[in-house]
């Protein structure tokens, strides 16, 4: 049988642990994210209390270490109390982190966001820009009381609404919408909502509102939230980006970003990355003391609605320990909190402070050190492929003992965490192509089986094609390999369990095919890689076709073809 050789998957960083329990307390949180609280400028209120449980033996003693001067946490029975005083800061969103700590407890410590509102986030004015007959623009925005509103439009045409009214009771979301209507010519309309009857008296208030209708780009950040950078004291420079789309008429075009900070020095920069529609955000911690600095990056364009800002907060903590996430080791396959890892797969652990020097690639045969930092898995060193501040991607040992487990990194002189794992024979998992829907499949012709996609060489898969799937999760292979070791072209490692690719119907409703691959094991010059090669069987409907990857020991997860 011939196969067909993948090209290099040059962004295959991938990590996993697994392992045997340990007799020790494992933290839980009902929450790790709290807010925004409205609080008035120089006032002060409680947090919603976040509550804790211990998921193994012993029991747990905590502590809880606020990062910012401006949250009081106490620990009281089961439950994680914050105070926050606004004091003397400006109005605006501030976000700080309570770090919930027991050093003798797996999955600890774990980090609660908090986020803190001083003074009304109910808008003062608000412009929205529209395209004719386009999609329409909104404004989001929480109140601190249930609001009351009435809104009025120039010419009374309903271009103008606000929704929202939650049950939260620390924070209510509401949304000013703007929609293009019939008849509506370019240029700009006028209106105002009023809104009353809140308890918190800022947020009562009348908000102009312009609606600009333009045949102009219309620029859309994504994420369009604060971006945030949590880096150590001397570590080395992070990067985060913003991706920009239009959502109205003629090509749009980002022509610079500036950065500007208030407090830290020229730690902030941004950049127009060349192919990237976007902007590529950087923190350097080099040389600023612990502690929470902001900045703003501007973005020109010729969009209607440039020149937009997006606020940048930079929090520096002291040099440690690595730190690994609670469920912060995933399957490659697709980032899912909490999934169960397959002896030999690849694995992303993400975390802080893995490394605090440059991130390093590893080569085949995978060591399992690199530039000093270690992953071990129940104790014992894992092979890695990659290393980063907050990022490292290894792989499971094929030997490792099924169940709960354990992951640590360390660096030299620097014990990490434990966080807990649960590790089986089998965890079937598609690869998926960015991320999204579509599984990372390949045609006969070397294209992907997706709709025709700009950029992408792409087609839908017909019948009678022979597809690639890359997978993960599909356990040890005969003859049997060690984990870190590139599998050979010859003889071939194939997947011992019975595996049957399911094409259709969303599931095991009735319309699936069940088809036997060709071949399914792992791919020749990668460790832990795996494909599957298989036909495509005729009966299947156009459009998105679920696939899922199905065996005597396993049931995967779906991923999307497209077939004409």
């Amino acid at each position: 049988m011939r196969l067909k050789q993948r090209k290099a998957i040059s962004a295959l960083f991938l990590l996993t642990l697994g392992g045997k329990a340990i007799a020790a307390p494992k933290l839980r949180l009902s929450t790790t994210a709290v807010g925004p609280v409205v609080i008035a400028q120089g006032g002060a209120a409680a947090a919603p209390g976040v509550d804790f449980t211990n998921a193994g033996d012993g029991s747990l003693n905590l502590h809880a270490t606020p990062s910012v001067s401006w949250i009081a946490p106490t620990v009281s029975g089961n439950r994680i109390q914050m105070n926050l005083q606004a004091g003397s800061m400006a109005p605006g969103t501030y976000t700080g982190f309570v770090s919930v700590e027991d050093p003798n407890a797996v999955d600890a410590p774990q980090t609660i966001a908090v986020t803190m509102q001083v003074g009304s986030a109910v808008p003062d004015k608000a412009d929205l820009f529209v395209a004719p007959n386009g999609s329409p623009a909104t404004i989001d925005f929480s109140a601190g009381s249930r609001l009351n509103s009435t809104v009025t439009t120039q010419g009374n045409l309903p271009f103008l609404s606000l929704n929202g009214g939650g049950s939260f009771v620390f924070s209510i979301p509401y949304q000013i919408i703007a929609k293009h209507q019939p008849g509506m010519a370019e240029g700009n309309y006028t209106g105002s909502i009023v809104t009353s009857g809140s308890a918190f008296a800022p947020d009562n208030k009348t908000i102009p509102v312009t609606v600009h209708v333009t045949s102009q780009p219309i620029a859309k950040l994504s994420p369009d939230a604060p971006v945030l950078f949590r880096l150590a004291q001397g570590g080395p420079k992070q990067t985060q980006f913003v991706s920009i789309s239009n959502t109205g008429l003629g090509t749009l075009a980002i022509t610079g970003a500036t950065a500007s900070t208030t407090s830290g020095g020229a730690w902030l920069s941004a950049e127009t990355p060349a192919g990237f529609s976007g902007i590529s955000i950087t923190a350097d911690p080099a040389s600023i003391s612990p502690g929470s600095y902001q900045g703003t990056v501007t973005v020109a364009a010729n969009a209607a609605n440039a020149p937009m800002t997006i606020p940048v907060q930079l929090d520096v903590l002291a040099p440690g320990a690595p730190l690994a996430y609670f469920q912060g080791a995933t399957n490659n396959s697709a980032v899912e909190a909490g999934d169960i890892l397959a002896q030999g797969t690849i694995v992303a652990l993400y975390g802080e402070q893995f490394t605090l020097g440059a991130p390093q690639q590893g080569a085949f045969p995978l060591t399992t050190d690199l530039a000093g930092t270690r992953v071990f898995v129940n104790d014992r060193p894992a092979p890695l492929f990659y290393s980063s501040y907050n990022q490292i991607n290894f792989q499971i040992p094929y030997d490792t003992a099924t169940g709960d487990g354990v992951i640590r990194v360390d660096r030299p002189g620097q014990r990490g965490n434990n966080i807990s794992v649960t590790i089986a024979e089998v965890v079937p998992r598609i690869l998926k192509f960015n991320g999204g829907r579509y599984g990372i499949i390949v045609n006969q012709d070397g294209t992907l089986p997706i709709p025709q996609t700009p950029g992408v060489p792409s087609h839908p898969a017909k019948v009678g094609d022979v597809l690639v799937i890359y997978a993960l999760g599909l356990g040890q292979t005969a003859p049997p390999l060690n984990a870190g070791i590139a599998a050979p072209a010859s003889p071939l490692a194939v997947a011992p369990s019975v595996m049957k690719v399911l094409f259709g119907g969303g599931g095991f409703a009735g319309d699936s095919i069940a088809v036997t691959p060709m071949f399914a094991g792992l791919t020749p010059g990668f460790a832990g890689l795996y494909q599957i090669n298989v036909s495509v069987p005729s009966g299947l409907p156009p459009g998105d076709v679920p696939v899922i990857l199905f065996g005597d020991r396993a049931v995967g997860k779906i991923a999307y073809i497209a077939v004409q």
